[in-house]
């Protein structure tokens, strides 16, 4: 499902979910306000209060599924983040007001007058209505994998536990125990305000780019490591952005195969995790001619001289060389800390032979500290034509 599919769904889910909000507030205020029920009536201005959540639901929706721009090369995801941080907040504020008001409510000894049936049936009504709205939301987000649905429609099921608190509380007072609503308050208060925490924690927990489980990552370099040509895998990184991932690795393969070569060995390794798993938004492969791994990051050593400075100080090396002024052709491999030579050349005299070559190349280089071995490729000296096979 591409980006914008995510983005209508999740938009629909919350509409719904902000009609639900908006007829439930009008009906609770106005029943409240009929039968004298404080309690409905701020009940009624809670679900008023959570249009204003499903709008920033809807905003962070809306700019958190945008693709990457210049700006934001990884996307918007953080923006979800962000507004799941916020929702899990309130979370914790809304358990905290109720319960300072159900501790104060049972100190003081408020008295509640009997409600009526109207009211308890409304209530009835608000507490199947927002528990549904829970329900379908948290379905969305699963299906969708979107952090922020799943916190507003843990959100609605804090508002099916208010309503249920207002519940036992008109029940209570119906029959003569006000005192029921403050208990129970204070017990949602607890198991909202632990929702929230919860949310807090995660949506922390992706901000600080906090890596997939041991197990994901095994299953990753698994992956990588049945790709033909890959001999090892290490530096595997990975972090969540709205739910998607990220992930970093180095790829070990044979020192001297070509850079396109190594190159779409990378590229199959990125298609089949990708493949196995759905969620990965983006794959950086980094290809190493030798395992590297634990000697820390290369580039804060002191390096190996670049092919213009090598080409610069073996023209110095091997002037009149008949073996470098001959050549066709210049390989360097930088392995072990050293710069090995591959000299391709049109042919080798017949008085000489390769090894005497190359220990003379040798003997005339020996003072370049990053000279490690030398080799010579020789050319046919005359075009072989092979028959066709067919």
């Amino acid at each position: 499902m591409d980006r914008t599919a995510q983005r209508r769904q999740a938009q629909r889910v919350t509409l719904i979910g902000a009609a639900l909000d908006t007829l439930l507030g009008i009906a609770k205020v106005a029943v409240g306000m009929m039968v004298g029920s404080a309690a409905l009536i701020a009940d009624g201005i809670h679900s008023f209060s959570d249009l204003v959540t499903d709008g920033f639901v809807l905003a962070a929706t809306h700019f958190g599924q945008q693709a990457p721009d210049s700006d934001h090369p990884y996307g918007h995801g953080r923006i979800e983040t962000l507004a799941t941080l916020w929702l899990g907040g309130i979370l914790i504020f809304v358990a905290g007001g109720i319960a300072w008001a159900s501790v104060a409510r049972l100190v003081a000894g408020t008295p509640i007058g009997a409600p009526g049936l109207l009211a308890i049936a409304l209530a009835v009504v608000a507490l199947f209505g927002k528990e549904w709205c829970f329900r379908y939301t948290l379905t969305a987000a699963r299906r969708l994998k979107s952090r922020l649905l799943e916190a507003n429609a843990w959100h609605s099921r804090s508002d099916a536990l208010s309503t249920l608190v207002v519940l036992i509380g008109l029940i209570g007072a119906q029959f003569g125990a006000g005192w029921l609503d403050a208990v129970a308050a204070i017990l949602v208060a607890v198991l909202v305000g632990k929702i929230g925490g919860e949310l807090l924690w995660e949506a922390g927990q992706e901000l600080v780019d906090t890596a997939l489980s041991d197990d994901i990552q095994q299953h990753m370099r698994k992956v990588a490591l049945h790709v033909p040509g890959v001999r090892g895998v290490h530096d595997v990184r990975t972090r969540t952005i709205g739910g998607q991932v990220l992930l970093d690795l180095h790829l070990v393969v044979a020192p001297r195969i070509s850079v396109s070569e190594g190159h779409e060995i990378g590229n199959e390794v990125s298609r089949r995790l990708r493949n196995a798993f759905p969620d990965l938004a983006d794959v950086t492969f980094h290809i190493d001619p030798e395992d590297d791994e634990g000697q820390g990051d290369p580039s804060r050593f002191p390096g190996l001289p670049l092919r213009d400075t090598v080409e610069r100080e073996l023209i110095s090396a091997w002037a009149g060389q008949p073996e470098w002024e001959n050549h066709l052709h210049l390989n360097l491999h930088y392995l072990d800390q050293r710069i090995d030579i591959t000299l391709y050349l049109p042919g080798i005299p017949a008085e000489c032979s390769a090894e005497r070559s190359i220990a003379t190349l040798q003997r005339r280089a020996a003072h370049l500290p990053w000279l490690g071995q030398i080799s010579l490729w020789q050319a046919p000296q005359k075009p072989t034509c092979y028959p066709d096979s067919d």
